[in-house]
């Protein structure tokens, strides 16, 4: 029998045998002890607390700095452009410095990044500066946290992903997207009792630059060093393939398909065939347009975009919903109430509803996505904090299905030495959600109030429509439960 093209040599038994050789491996990775699994918890709970509970005072700060809405939302875009273009390359860089390396870049730059946000901020508050320079100013420390704090969501993702098993991985990354669930949970809740005389809204920015930096001290006295040269990844997760097995191995993965129940790039119908590289060197980069990856990065770069919009509309829309506009102080109470809701109903998702109803990522991205969409519709047109907070709770808890699912779906998708690099592409998907679509729900919300609710749910139908048209990709999959991936 002819070698395939790009793998001379080989016969086309032997890429199956690689494929199913890297699946064992796979399998048999030990898994983490719980105490490294509550630090890595604890490193996403921290930031997403941090930012959670900025979210929660800044319609407040930009009303006593006599900001528009608009200009307080664009304040954090710079940032998540830096973020959806250095989370990738942060993550090729953990494959050879270290996982712990980039966790503790990234939780480094957090601190910095919020304890100089918080600054400037104060800045503008006591009159130093003029409101828009306080935001400018804002805006400028914001992005060190998009350019080195984008370092240490991939490098926990793949430090999961690397040492878990098929069975198991799924498991193990809806814990971590349950720490960011708990961490959006506890920020607004903790946010309001954070303001005290004094210092005022900028309290917040004061605790968790403190919290940040007591967890980076944390990590790097109870994670032990995992680069190349510590050994400490050979003793706990199998090795990437070399490149040019890689690349067999990929070609393994498009003969299989109808064979492997796991295989994820059946589920949509990609052709069987050549590799996507002919170069061995090239094919050790995982692309953004690989058809293994392609339909779960674009259910969530549309899925995020309608989460950053409700995010970045829900504390105005409250503003003016309850008539706190000339009372902006008042108006944390509200927001963080309505945050915190959301934060635990998508807890109740995660923790809940995931292990309960054993869904595989399709189909948790399909009930998530619709319940987004029923759940909008009271947000948008209710006019007391009771039905504004059970809207967005509902969306919550579809939010809650749906990244995990997008998470998962994308890490079954690749090969064990792809981890990395698809954990940095997933934090670019989510990164690039927040760089103009929450100034763009604004600016809609702002002339009209009804269009942006139009753009949530047209963004939710979109990836409705891209997974119902395969209604066959239901079959054989994995499903998400609470013991993880099972056939």
């Amino acid at each position: 029998m002819n070698a395939p093209h790009g793998a001379p040599g080989r016969t086309r038994a032997e890429p199956i045998a690689v494929d199913q050789a890297e699946d064992r491996a796979e399998d048999q990775a030990p898994g983490l002890p719980p105490g490294r699994m509550a630090l890595l918890f604890a490193v996403m709970l921290t930031t997403a607390a941090g930012n959670t509970a900025m979210q929660s005072v800044m319609p407040s700060i930009g009303a006593h700095l006599g900001i528009a809405d608009v200009w307080v939302s664009l304040a954090y875009s710079w940032s998540a452009l830096l973020w959806m273009v250095m989370a990738p390359f942060w993550a090729r860089r953990s494959d050879r410095l270290g996982r712990k390396a980039m966790m503790s870049l990234g939780l480094g730059a957090f601190a910095l990044s919020f304890g100089l946000c918080g600054t400037a901020l104060l800045a503008g508050l006591k009159g130093l500066v003029g409101g828009m320079t306080a935001i400018v100013l804002f805006a400028a420390a914001r992005s060190l946290y998009g350019t080195f704090g984008s370092a240490a969501p991939p490098a926990v993702q793949a430090y999961v992903a690397s040492r878990t098993g098929r069975a198991e991985r799924t498991k193990a990354l809806s814990v971590i997207a349950s720490s960011f669930g708990l961490g959006t949970a506890l920020g607004p809740a903790l946010a309001p009792l954070l303001i005290v005389p004094g210092i005022g809204l900028i309290g917040p920015f004061i605790v968790f630059t403190l919290g940040a930096l007591a967890v980076m001290a944390i990590l790097q006295l109870r994670l032990p060093d995992d680069t190349p040269e510590a050994g400490e990844l050979d003793a706990h997760a199998p090795q990437p393939l070399s490149a040019a097995d890689s690349a067999s191995s990929r070609q393994g993965r498009a003969c299989t398909v109808g064979e492997h129940a796991d295989s994820w790039a059946e589920s949509w119908h990609e052709p069987a065939g050549q590799p996507e590289h002919d170069d061995a060197g090239a094919a050790d980069r995982l692309r953004w347009g690989d058809p293994r990856i392609r339909p779960w990065l674009l259910a969530g770069t549309l899925g995020g975009q309608a989460q950053s919009i409700m995010l970045g509309v829900i504390g105005f829309l409250l503003l003016d919903r309850l008539g706190l506009r000339h009372q902006p102080d008042a108006a944390a109470g509200p927001i963080g109430l309505v945050l915190m809701v959301g934060a635990i109903a998508m807890l109740l998702a995660q923790w809940g509803l995931i292990p309960m109803l054993s869904l595989d990522p399709r189909k948790a991205t399909l009930l998530g996505l619709g319940l987004v969409a029923v759940g909008t519709l009271p947000v948008a047109l209710g006019r007391d904090l009771h039905a504004i907070a059970t809207g967005f709770a509902i969306c919550s808890v579809g939010f809650g299905l749906f990244r995990p699912g997008f998470t998962s779906g994308t890490s079954l998708a690749v090969s064990m030495g792809e981890q990395g690099q698809a954990a940095g592409i997933v934090a670019a998907v989510n990164g690039s959600a927040y760089i103009v679509s929450p100034a763009i729900g604004v600016s809609l919300y702002n002339h009209s109030h009804w269009m942006v609710w139009v753009l949530i749910e047209a963004l939710v139908l979109g990836v409705l429509i891209l997974f119902a048209r395969d209604r066959s990709a239901a079959q054989n999959q994995p499903r998400v439960s609470g013991t993880g991936v099972s056939a």
